[in-house]
């Protein structure tokens, strides 16, 4: 009876030690996941970051692209007026000659 008493405690030592060995590792387990959440909530912040960022430089060429059209406009209308001044200049200096 005494012998199986005394089996019966190792048992119970060797699962208590099992259990807390379990524990441990879970432990470091929930430790590891913690940091992997703070990882991926710090990135996804960059993420929203980066895609406002990104929205915003969008933003600016589709306004520095209207911006040089005009600008295309305008320098192809001063062309087309330099050539019809320079027609007139041909033109006024043409008789005097």
């Amino acid at each position: 009876h005494e012998q199986l008493l005394q089996m019966m405690e190792e048992r119970m030592m060797d699962v208590e030690q099992k259990l807390r060995l379990v524990k441990r590792l879970l432990q470091d387990k929930v430790n590891q996941l913690k940091e992997q959440l703070s990882k991926n909530t710090k990135a996804d912040a960059m993420v929203k970051d980066l895609y406002v960022e990104n929205a915003q430089l969008l933003k600016a060429l589709e306004v520095t692209e209207q911006r040089q059209k005009t600008a295309e406009r305008k320098n192809y209308l001063l062309e087309e007026k330099i050539a019809n001044l320079n027609r007139i200049v041909k033109n006024l200096a043409s008789p005097s000659l």
